[in-house]
């Protein structure tokens, strides 16, 4: 079987903060990170403006879907992530947030660096210490080691170790 090519990663990471903040009122939201089922499939196409096709992602036993939710409104999906369990690390195969929080008119900010850090909390409770790995578009590799403090591996393949993941973890998780 031919493996596919992997994906280039093109998220942004525009604050990063210990929930998600409304670019309109300036308030914080509390998030929950939780397992994306069949049953969030139909708001999730191309239709309603996701770019990826997250049913393939679901229906791949070896990847694992999360879902960014605002606490007690779990029905509106922030955004989503896809990584898969490696020996050795999490490989992060697919993050995207929600078509309302991109661009100039996003909606809420801190999606995407939430669902990193994420993807880091599970690498430690996996064994991992943290360990990340990703393939990032080549115009996004520095926005990644400044924001992320990732490290380029390789061509683009890019690596969260244990300090940037603690950081990351610290930053989004310290309250909770």
């Amino acid at each position: 079987m031919k493996d596919k090519k992997k994906i280039e990663l093109d998220f942004e990471i525009d604050f990063l903060t210990n929930s998600i903040r409304n670019t309109i009122s300036g308030d914080s939201f509390d998030t929950d990170v939780i397992r994306f089922t069949k049953a969030d499939l139909p708001q999730i196409s191309k239709k309603n403006g996701w770019n990826f096709n997250w049913k393939s992602e679901f229906d791949n036993n070896k990847k694992e879907v999360f879902k960014l939710t605002i606490v007690k409104n779990p029905n509106i999906v922030q955004g989503l992530v896809s990584f898969t369990v490696n020996d050795d690390h999490i490989y992060m195969d697919l993050l995207e947030t929600a078509p309302f929080n991109l661009g100039r008119n996003k909606l809420y900010e801190g999606v995407a660096g939430n669902l990193v850090a994420y993807v880091c909390k599970t690498s430690f409770q996996k064994g991992f210490g943290g360990y990340v790995s990703f393939t990032a578009k080549t115009k996004l590799i520095e926005h990644y080691k400044t924001t992320l403090n990732a490290q380029l591996f390789g061509g683009q393949l890019m690596v969260i170790n244990t300090a940037a993941a603690n950081i990351l973890i610290e930053t989004y998780f310290k309250n909770r």
